[in-house]
């Protein structure tokens, strides 16, 4: 691995937009590792760009942090999920989306019925 290849904690942050203090809740989560310099300053692979994107967009659709470090797991050692990972987690993500527009929907019912009932 080269010293090109690592990005220190500021650059990583610019690159992606996500604060510096959101890299090291995502670390201190096992989200992300970061390598330490010998002055124990943070550095990250370059493809921890990809893997916070990942973080972001799948809290964007609904999932915890606990599911998407489940989801990071599966992974083969730090690996970025691709399109076929995006795919399994899309799915079960859909049908858990399906299931609560379907709750939604009998909570609407149930409303409407006690609504009825009321005048």
């Amino acid at each position: 691995m080269h010293r090109t290849d690592l990005l220190p904690i500021g650059e990583l942050a610019a690159r992606t937009g996500v604060a510096v203090s959101a890299i090291r809740f995502y670390e201190e989560k096992g989200l992300i590792a970061s390598l330490r310099t010998a002055g124990g300053q943070r550095r990250f692979l370059r493809a921890d760009t990809r893997r916070l994107s990942f973080i972001l967009i799948a809290q964007q659709m609904g999932l915890s942090l606990d599911e998407i470090a489940a989801e990071l797991a599966r992974l083969p050692s730090e690996r970025t999920p691709n399109a076929a990972d995006w795919r399994r987690i899309s799915t079960g993500l859909r049908a858990r989306i399906d299931g609560q527009i379907a709750a939604l929907k009998l909570a609407r019912r149930r409303l409407y019925h006690c609504h009825c009932f009321l005048r």
